[in-house]
């Protein structure tokens, strides 16, 4: 039974998206947060009971690397219309 009240997540496996990566405070020091451009290969945190603000996922990259993003600093890409 599907509920009135259900949500569809933002992102689904295979959506092209863009964002910033995700890093922990305590790596500051080494990494810097960098812009990306991808395709969703994972969604979800990997934790039962993280809310929206802190849920990650993971990104596929042209160079065939991952990133990890959280879902609030990362969107869809538009799709180009065709003419």
């Amino acid at each position: 039974m599907t509920s009135q009240n259900a949500r569809r997540a933002p992102f689904r496996v295979g959506d092209q998206v863009r964002g910033t990566t995700y890093v922990p405070p305590d790596h500051h020091r080494h990494e810097r947060p960098e812009r990306f451009e991808g395709v969703v290969v994972q969604v979800g945190s990997g934790y039962a009971g993280v809310d929206a603000k802190t849920a990650f996922l993971w990104v596929r990259l042209a160079d065939h690397t991952e990133r990890q993003a959280l879902v609030s600093d990362t969107e869809l890409v538009p799709k180009e219309v065709a003419q």
